[in-house]
């Protein structure tokens, strides 16, 4: 399922990913002329789709932030910093930050033997985001093409890297206020939301048939049930191997 994003843009910062051959200090990545969380808190204000701010543990957030080495200038920074993590339109979307009771992940440490080895490594992609369905969301930081920094949505009902064609900035204000029952079309089933908003943060809905089979296209007539979400990222991966899409 192909999908395509429009967002409107009042203040956009083009955001990359750098890694350090070097870990730079913790004090180094606090920027405090010019943070973005004030900014972002803005956005999320005047968001049109529902977004919970899940509290900070002071803790957390400062290894989580040394361990990803990016600056609160930034607006992943200022989330790993600030927040627990973001869930979206009663949990359908979870942004990962520096870790909470109900998104029990930082982003640093469910990249690290994913997208990297050891923290300061330049990963070639970066999971930022997943969804209740198995869908994750990552930064492309070569794996994928050319286009660095810019969003990919590796998709469950065709595990294919979809270029969603924004940066992490840009995602955020897509999670905000587009219509994500236009972007999930045909993939959430009636009284979805219930069922989503009690839905543990570690964990996803696993699908039978599988959403990407010709016999899982009616998400109504499926079965399903809850699974962690490193299983499921698992199993979205060897399945791309076994039906031959990482050639």
């Amino acid at each position: 399922m192909k999908r395509s994003i429009f967002v409107t843009l009042l203040a956009v910062s083009i955001m990359t990913v750098h890694a350090q051959n070097t870990m730079r200090a913790f004090d180094v990545l606090i920027n405090k002329a010019d943070p973005a969380w004030p900014l972002v808190q803005d956005w999320i204000v005047s968001a049109k789709n529902k977004v919970e701010v899940l509290p900070v543990d002071t803790t957390l957030a400062r290894d989580a932030l040394h361990k990803a080495q990016v600056t609160t200038h930034s607006p992943m920074g200022a989330i790993i910093y600030m927040t627990g993590g973001l869930l979206i339109d009663d949990g359908w979307i979870r942004i990962l930050g520096s870790g909470n009771t109900k998104l029990n992940r930082t982003l640093p440490d469910w990249n690290k033997s994913r997208s990297f080895k050891e923290y300061g490594e330049t990963p070639s992609f970066l999971l930022i985001a997943d969804d209740a369905i198995g869908g994750f969301f990552l930064i492309n930081g070569g794996l994928l093409g050319k286009d660095l920094g810019k969003v990919y949505y590796f998709s469950p009902d065709n595990l294919e890297y979809e270029a969603l064609n924004i940066t992490y900035t840009e995602f955020l204000l897509f999670c905000f206020n587009n219509d994500l029952d236009k972007f999930y079309k045909g993939l959430r089933w009636t009284n979805w939301r219930d069922e989503v908003a009690q839905l543990d943060g570690n964990k996803v809905f696993n699908f039978f048939p599988f959403l990407w089979t010709k016999e899982g296209k009616d998400i109504n007539k499926n079965s399903r049930k809850e699974v962690p979400i490193d299983e499921q990222y698992s199993l979205n991966i060897e399945m791309r191997k076994q039906l031959g899409l990482d050639k």
